[in-house]
């Protein structure tokens, strides 16, 4: 198989693989510059007399922009040899790349500018020079954990030679390239919300001269729960134990008479509305399915997600880092108001 139709090939898995189910996870994304190292397949130009495929390295850094938006930019060097003919090629530049997600899987095209060195050896002698360069192409990152994420890509890059002493003025090269990704700093970790003091039981005075009076009316206490005792963040798993919820399932085993429970789950607004939602709803029947295996029956209770309604904050925040900032008090799943009929003494 030729040189071409390799990388062809390869091309086409990364679009196979760019276009497959994502994983779920925060919308939100590291803001910390990255070092990049990789390995390259060339495929260069025939007009430089060589069409044997050669190999490389190359070592960039990086940083997101925004939510869309990378840039890159580093140096790469490749080289090739067929029946005497040796060609190098070292590049410098910088590249643009458009994010399509900022999930675990994260596809992306790219547009890129830059300065070639091309040297070409052979029997005849020997000739280099320098030229700029223009390249686009596609990759593919895939995310491993909160620093590192491997990132393959396809490139075409145009050169523009204009020396007499080389066989083509123009240049095509392609490059296959493999590496992996490291962030310099951790992202943030989300704000924990301080949970709520509970209330001071009421003191009811019995009068000590007979007849005692009628027995005071029962009254109700109502339960929050707050989101960061029940998940780690952007998950829907239960952390365990969960002391509270083992007591309010006893309390409700104990009052049979309550019923309608409502469990609620809410989000921020960064990230799509239908994430958001579905995101919300698996942590609400996460705490009901719960409940409901310490006996409480699952007509008592009713889960549901509420995405990114509700907001504890409303932020205006133009710059991306401020705005996650500020919206750190959204970021919350409530087991929403659970009302117990649970008498206070």
């Amino acid at each position: 198989m030729s040189t071409l139709k390799q990388i062809s090939l390869a091309a086409a898995i990364l679009c196979c693989a760019s276009s497959a189910s994502v994983f779920a996870q925060s919308a939100d994304y590291n803001p910390s510059w990255y070092i990049a190292p990789s390995l390259n397949l060339l495929g260069p130009d025939s007009g430089f007399g060589t069409s044997d495929r050669g190999e490389g390295a190359g070592l960039r850094f990086g940083k997101p922009l925004s939510e869309t938006w990378d840039i890159q930019m580093g140096t790469t060097y490749a080289r090739a040899r067929e029946n005497g003919v040796h060609y190098q090629q070292n590049l410098l530049g910088v590249d643009a790349l458009y994010m399509f997600s900022r999930k675990a899987v994260r596809p992306f095209v790219l547009v890129g500018v830059g300065y070639q060195e091309d040297r070409l050896s052979s029997a005849l002698g020997q000739t280099s020079g320098y030229a700029p360069y223009v390249n686009a192409g596609l990759g593919l990152q895939i995310s491993l954990n909160d620093q590192w994420s491997m990132q393959a890509d396809f490139r075409r890059v145009h050169g523009y030679l204009h020396n007499a002493d080389f066989p083509i003025d123009r240049s095509s090269n392609n490059y296959l390239s493999v590496g992996l990704n490291y962030a310099f700093d951790k992202p943030a970790a989300p704000a924990v919300a301080a949970a709520p003091a509970p209330e001071p039981t009421p003191v009811v005075e019995t009068p000590a001269a007979p007849p005692p009076p009628p027995a005071p009316a029962p009254r109700f206490e109502k339960i929050t729960l707050s989101s960061t005792e029940l998940f780690a963040f952007d998950k829907s798993e239960l952390r365990m134990p969960q002391p509270k919820l083992d007591e309010i399932a006893s309390v409700l085993n104990n009052s049979t008479q309550v019923n309608n429970v409502v469990i609620t789950g809410y989000t921020d607004r960064i990230g799509s509305d239908k994430y958001n939602q579905k995101l919300s709803e698996r942590r609400a029947n996460a705490v009901k399915d719960y409940l409901v295996t310490k006996g409480i029956s699952a007509n008592r209770l009713s889960a549901e997600g509420k995405g990114k309604a509700n907001p504890v904050v409303v932020c205006t925040q133009k710059k991306r880092a401020a705005l996650i900032e500020c919206l750190e008090p959204n970021r919350r799943v409530e087991v929403e108001q659970i009302t117990i009929e649970r008498r206070v003494n």
